[in-house]
């Protein structure tokens, strides 16, 4: 004799996903047993409607669980094709703070320029009292020239900068964009779940 455990698991195991597979079988081989011992042509005819009947639910059944089957492959895909998006982006960022992490060091570089700049000006100032003039505007004619060169490093390590900022607030951008969407996803998921339950409660009935 079987437990209550086992019969319970056994019936499960032979009905599948619950919709009463089982139950129809056995009226399907109960109809057919009768057909075949049907006495009159009438009641023959009866047996045979009713098999057709039960083989028409099963199909329904088999084609619903054949599409349930199918949207979950799709599903699975789809996460998939998700978590691959996410590892893309995922290197994204990780390049976005390698990139920081180099503007950071740039802006550093920047301020020791400024800061040799201010004593070049000091030092300018101080050989402008030197008593050889022409010296003395040698001196600061190559000083100008090295105060214009810091300049233009300045002026590229600020824009070099301002373009990872703006690049970096795309990248946040889009993340927030891709997170809405799987939340959207998600939902949409337990829509058509709850759906699916709804009608799988109406079939039964």
């Amino acid at each position: 004799s079987f437990s209550p455990d086992e019969v319970i698991r056994k019936r499960l195991l032979i009905d599948g996903d619950g919709a009463g597979d089982d139950r129809r079988i056995n009226l399907l081989v109960k109809s057919f047993i009768k057909w075949c011992n049907s006495g009159s042509q009438e009641e023959g005819y009866l047996q045979y409607q009713r098999m057709l009947s039960t083989l028409s639910q099963c199909e329904f059944s088999m084609g619903k669980t054949l599409l349930v089957y199918d949207m979950n492959l799709r599903e699975m895909e789809n996460y998939e094709k998700i978590y691959k998006d996410i590892g893309k982006h995922e290197k994204i960022i990780a390049a976005a703070h390698e990139k920081i992490s180099e503007c950071k060091k740039q802006i550093l570089q920047a301020k020791r320029i400024r800061k040799n700049r201010q004593e070049y000006d000091a030092l300018a100032k101080v050989i402008q009292h030197h008593p050889d003039r022409h010296e003395t505007l040698k001196q600061l004619e190559a000083l100008g020239k090295e105060l214009q060169n810091l300049s233009h490093i300045k002026e590229n390590v600020e824009d070099k900068l301002e373009l990872r900022r703006k690049q970096f607030h795309v990248l946040l951008s889009t993340i927030h964009e891709l997170q809405q969407t799987l939340e959207n996803d998600e939902k949409l998921s337990e829509a058509e779940e709850s759906q699916e339950t709804q009608m799988e409660a109406e079939a039964k009935q």
